[in-house]
């Protein structure tokens, strides 16, 4: 029997290498053999023991360890069922044998309120996430990237990657869709001010691989300055090839040196926009600070819940009249355009940069201690290592 090798999670902070049966598929479903899988900031905080999900809501949900992590996932079709040849690509698109795709990570029910009566973002109330929310004791275990190959099942989301977009660039497509939160806040831009026109100001807290592809979308959009913080200056580095017009490192100023830097920067008024992508409340606090009256804040960055912080409603939000976006979730619509956004901007973006550090599947362990560590940015595991 053909065996698969995969990492597993065990509990937060363990990780092992085990080995599970080659699958059969059932009909409309196919087989994925892993290029690359990504480690995100989510897996990070489950390494690190913080396993809560959608706190107080329908999803509100724990880690049922084991679990093979892994939801940034790009790789090629091994093995295909005929009905998943005509109908699983989002698109349209028919697949074969060693056409490259990714998936978007979330499995919806398609039966609940959220999933009748919302469009584009999964907010499925039953919905499950591949690498989080399927145990290895659930058949056929295979439901992480960090493996050799991933059972894709008939009811996932499933896109075509474009042969000019090498695995280092796809495997970064669902952190990129998560940008298009950044899209509302420009959506929102009419006469009352909200959201940021061409030649606004936008903040990214937190240079991340998240917070940088925020921070790369809020140009393509048309910023006219960005300005982002980290505590890591091997990522604003990193940022400022990317464009970034100006970077504070955390750790040599203080919360109010950085407020007053933004309202410095543009002339006293704040920023159009602030991205909060850092997992701590206290972020949250200093970019309201750096908001200007009528504008936008889009937080993405407490996902996982880690403790309340403390605000001023009238202060914050009804005195400054300002539009807050809460986003946990990312639009299973619009992975073709982050795909067509890589295409267009790879020339502009080094892209490619991005994946700094690759590791096998038996040395999972190391990859996560690598990637809480403050000198990389995406951290990937490689099977083919």
């Amino acid at each position: 029997m053909k065996m698969v090798k995969a990492a597993v999670m065990e509990e937060p902070g363990r990780m092992v290498t085990r080995e599970f049966p080659y699958p059969e598929m059932k009909p409309g479903a196919l087989i994925l053999k892993v290029e690359l899988s990504g480690i995100c900031g989510t897996d990070k905080h489950i390494w690190q023991g913080e396993t809560h999900f959608y706190a107080g809501s329908p999803g509100d949900t724990q880690i049922p360890f084991p679990v093979i992590p892994g939801h940034e996932i790009v790789g090629v079709v091994a093995d295909i069922t005929k009905e998943a040849v005509e109908n699983l690509e989002y698109n349209g698109q028919k697949l074969r044998e060693g056409d490259r795709v990714t998936i978007c990570p979330d499995v919806l029910c398609g039966k609940c309120y959220f999933c009748r009566h919302t469009f584009g973002y999964g907010w499925c109330e039953n919905g499950r996430a591949y690498g989080h929310h399927f145990s290895t004791s659930e058949w056929p275990a295979l439901y992480g990237g960090w493996a050799e190959y991933l059972y894709v099942r008939p009811d996932v989301i499933t896109y075509k990657v474009p042969e000019t977009i090498p695995p280092e660039v796809a495997v970064l497509t669902e952190p990129m869709v998560c940008t298009w939160a950044l899209d509302e806040a420009k959506a929102c831009y009419q006469l009352d001010n909200k959201g940021f026109g061409a030649g606004d100001t936008v903040v990214v807290l937190g240079q991340g691989p998240l917070g940088l592809l925020f921070t790369v979308k809020a140009q393509i959009l048309g910023a006219g300055m960005t300005i982002v913080t980290d505590a890591s200056v091997y990522r604003l580095e990193m940022a400022k090839r990317f464009g970034v017009d100006h970077a504070m490192d955390v750790r040599s100023t203080t919360a109010e040196e950085r407020i007053q830097f933004v309202k410095k920067m543009t002339g006293g008024l704040g920023a159009s926009v602030v991205v909060g992508c850092v997992n701590t409340p206290s972020a949250f606090v200093e970019g309201l600070e750096m908001l200007r009256k009528g504008g936008t804040f889009v937080e993405v960055g407490n996902f996982i819940d880690v403790g309340p912080c403390q605000i001023n409603v009238h202060r914050h939000f009804v005195a400054k009249n300002i539009h807050l976006i809460g986003r946990s979730n990312h639009p299973v619509t619009h992975y073709a355009q982050a795909l067509r956004l890589f295409e267009k901007y790879s020339r502009t973006f080094p892209f490619q940069t991005m994946v700094t550090d690759r590791f096998a599947i038996g040395k999972a362990g190391q990859a996560m201690e690598k990637s809480v560590s403050l000198e990389c940015m995406k951290v990937a595991i490689d099977p083919a290592l």
